[in-house]
């Protein structure tokens, strides 16, 4: 969790915190592709990008 407090002050403290949204987007959309990596939802997911 440090590194979540420590990127939130980073973005805090830099007026930054426009970049918050994008971050919490690129990291749930990893987290999908490692989860259905190995099922059948994987082809779908891999057309979106």
């Amino acid at each position: 969790m440090s590194i979540i407090a420590e990127l939130w002050e980073f973005l805090r403290v830099r007026k930054k915190v426009w970049l918050a949204p994008i971050v919490i987007m690129l990291l749930i959309l990893g987290g999908l592709i490692i989860l259905v990596q190995g099922s059948a939802v994987a082809p779908f997911i891999y057309t979106l990008f």
